[in-house]
């Protein structure tokens, strides 16, 4: 049986980090030490493997990616009814709360290893991953979506499409790119103005996507993370008056926003009122719960989305599948998709399909053996390898418009070869 997803409010997490401050020479136990005996391996038992998660379900910005939790909770529930994991069921524990804060990040990891001790944590979905070195020193495998650097070289961390922002000696995923050039009939003479949050994750991704677009053949007109992380503006019209000034006095092509839905909505309003009428794009709105508000709707109305999946539209059997899972752990209710959801049925689907390479003898270690020659075909995010995955994305992706209320699929799902990133 699954356990109910607990959300943790400012004061117990509070209380979390007293606790486990009481307790830190847990940590300087033996990874595989879970306390009960010695040589058993830290939440996997005869029939059973524990798993937990770490999810921005609440922020400053009022951003949300709760429903990270609902996906990966569907995926275990599915595993289970078909008997599990090498004939161990997933004892989920549901998610931790991080509030996109740093140092909740961190309790949350060492809450969930020295006071839950997981074997793992799927999902881990925030743009704020410091507990990451935590977790490899203590070999925990973790599954999320790799937006950060993290997810790209750690040997524990794996990125459930990859690794997006890579470091140098890796390679980039072109979808984005060619996709806006697809939607622009070419990117011979195009412009594209690129903008993020001042925080590690947007000046990544501002390096990424500005070599990603110029290889593409755009000529990358603006590209800076200049907008606060902590807070979304009121005032947008120093950032409006850059970009569209940017092409040599005159507007670009295209506007690539690399932030979430909160700054998304004020930049794409206050551009729409400026009278801008070119391509606007982002990769996180991508929403049916967004379009409940006609001001929402209206600012997002027009705008491509950047999928690393195949869209909800798609006529896909592992579509159809996802979809069913998601019913059935809602209790049965249709409830609107979100590409959060699909974050954490993929991540919980990637650590799935590793952990049943592994075989009986589940260990950190014989873990990593599987995860080393691991690869698969056809899934909702195409083909995947490991160690591939951990310098690279899997290269596979979509874009989708929304107009007149709803999404449409305006690039298809496909696999674009990626370009060194040096």
């Amino acid at each position: 049986m699954l356990r109910p997803i607990r959300t943790l409010a400012v004061a117990a997490a509070a209380l979390a980090l007293a606790s486990v401050s009481a307790c830190n020479s847990a940590s300087n136990a033996p990874s595989g030490d879970d306390g009960k005996k010695p040589g058993a391996v830290r939440g996997v038992t005869a029939d059973a493997i524990t798993v937990g998660g770490i999810v921005s379900m609440t922020t400053a910005s009022g951003y949300s990616k709760k429903d990270t939790d609902l996906g990966a909770r569907a995926r275990y529930l599915r595993a289970n009814e078909e008997g599990g994991v090498n004939g161990r069921r997933i004892d989920y524990l549901g998610a931790e709360d991080d509030g996109q804060d740093p140092g909740k990040n961190t309790a949350a990891a060492r809450k969930l290893v020295q006071q839950d001790k997981v074997f793992a944590v799927a999902p881990m979905s925030s743009v704020t991953f410091s507990g990451a070195d935590f977790l490899q020193q203590s070999k925990v495998p973790v599954f999320g979506w790799g937006t950060t650097p993290a997810f790209c070289g750690p040997s524990y961390i794996y990125g459930f499409n990859g690794c997006l922002v890579p470091m140098p000696g890796g390679t980039l995923n072109q979808t984005w790119p060619e996709g806006i050039k697809q939607v622009l009939g070419g990117g011979a003479g195009k412009s594209v103005a690129i903008i993020a949050n001042d925080s590690d994750a947007g000046k990544f991704g501002i390096r990424t996507f500005g070599r990603g677009f110029a290889a593409a053949g755009f000529k990358v007109a603006y590209a800076k993370p200049s907008v606060p992380a902590a807070s979304v503006p009121t005032d947008w019209s120093a950032y409006t008056k850059e970009i569209l000034r940017s092409n040599d006095g005159k507007a670009p092509d295209a506007v690539v926003s690399v932030m979430q839905t909160p700054n998304n909505i004020g930049l794409f309003t206050a551009l729409k009122r400026s009278g801008y009428r070119g391509v606007l794009t982002d990769p996180t709105d991508y929403d049916p719960g967004l379009l409940a508000k006609d001001a929402t709707r209206m600012a997002l109305d027009g705008v491509h989305v950047l999928l690393q999946f195949q869209p909800f539209e798609a006529d896909d059997a592992n579509m159809a599948q996802f979809k069913a899972d998601i019913r059935k752990a809602a209790g049965g209710k249709d409830v609107p998709l979100s590409m959060h959801m699909l974050t954490g049925y993929m991540s919980a689907d990637l650590f799935l399909a590793i952990a049943k390479k592994a075989g009986k003898d589940l260990t950190p270690e014989s873990f990593q053996a599987a995860a080393k020659g691991f690869s698969d075909t056809g899934t909702l995010v195409g083909d995947r390898a490991e160690p591939k995955g951990q310098k690279e994305s899997f290269g596979c992706g979509a874009l989708v418009q929304l107009k007149d209320g709803k999404y449409h699929v305006s690039v298809p799902f496909t696999c674009h070869p990626p370009i060194p990133f040096s």
